[in-house]
């Protein structure tokens, strides 16, 4: 076991389990982890600021099955924000991490963190969510028909007045964001995204669906809405996935769809600096693009109407 007591910030800890191999098949320990989201910081926290997280942990590596963990234990500094969420299953009540600072970061990456989970609401508003999202899933690992339904989705959602935002996840398929103006409650943003991916999908009927069943889907995309609900959350931008390779959840233009070679981990811990280096987080302004969701319904009606 390796130790060391760092700084970070205002803040200073040991961090432990420093040569714990984490990635085997890269040979990255859980110090390499570390560097990494240091150097992810500046970029990655605004993408985390003021969200519940879910911690998707893996302390002994990837290679051991993981956990996914929504509770802040009592153990953590007090110095690490949490805010109160409400527990569905029982209608009591957890602390849920707030990564608002390198520190927390890195003190989560300390405990086994690899992968960031986010709300799609904030800590100071948790039933009106600020963005809502498609997970677009493959049939399998042929990503160009990602590429076809990312840019259906982004064309309906400009038809309906909303800005759309394109991200590779990391693992097999892509995210399509749409940010809001926190008028709407989870129930409406997920009533609208349904009717929106029926839409796609009975305009597109050979390349998308919204069957839940994979024996349903044949080989269309799968057009899930159903992350929009309270408590639900999605893959942070510039996360580290849990996978050989250590591919990075990816924000992207939307000119770059048009790669042939692109797929969803083209980008990962040993290319995405480079990438960083040379080119502005795409997303950095997403939200100064939210807009209202009730125009945007107004619209969709009309479409849903006259079909």
């Amino acid at each position: 076991m390796s130790e060391q007591t760092i700084e970070v910030g205002s803040h200073s800890f040991t961090v432990a389990n420093l040569d714990d191999v984490i990635f085997p098949e890269e040979g990255i320990t859980q110090g390499d982890l570390i560097d990494v989201y240091r150097r992810l910081a500046d970029t990655l926290l605004p993408h985390l600021a003021g969200r519940p997280l879910t911690l998707q942990r893996f302390p002994d590596g990837i290679q051991n099955q993981g956990f996914y963990q929504r509770e802040a234990p009592d153990y953590f500094p007090e110095w690490i924000t949490r805010v109160s969420v409400r527990v569905k299953e029982d209608d009591g009540r957890q602390p849920a991490v707030v990564c608002d600072s390198e520190a927390t970061l890195v003190y989560l990456v300390d405990q086994g963190l690899i992968t960031p989970h986010v709300w799609l609401s904030r800590a100071d508003r948790l039933h009106h969510p600020d963005k809502l999202i498609f997970d677009l899933d493959p049939p399998d690992n042929d990503f160009q028909p990602v590429h076809v339904a990312a840019q259906a989705v982004r064309d309906l959602m400009q038809d309906l007045g909303l800005m759309s935002f394109v991200m590779t996840t990391g693992s097999r398929g892509a995210h399509v964001v749409v940010p809001l103006k926190r008028g709407a409650t989870f129930d409406a943003v997920r009533a609208f995204a349904q009717d929106a991916a029926q839409v796609l999908a009975k305009t597109h009927p050979d390349r998308l669906t919204v069957e839940v069943r994979k024996d349903q889907r044949g080989d269309r995309v799968f057009l899930d809405y159903l992350r929009n609900a309270y408590g639900q959350n999605s893959v942070a931008p510039y996360a580290v996935r849990a996978k050989p390779g250590a591919p990075v959840a990816t924000p992207l233009d939307w000119d770059e769809l048009s790669d042939p070679d692109l797929h969803s981990q083209t980008y990962t811990v040993s290319n995405i600096f480079r990438r960083l280096g040379q080119k502005d987080d795409p997303w950095q302004d997403v939200m100064d693009h939210a807009r209202p969701l009730a125009e945007a319904r107004d619209r969709l009606n009309e479409v849903t109407a006259d079909g």
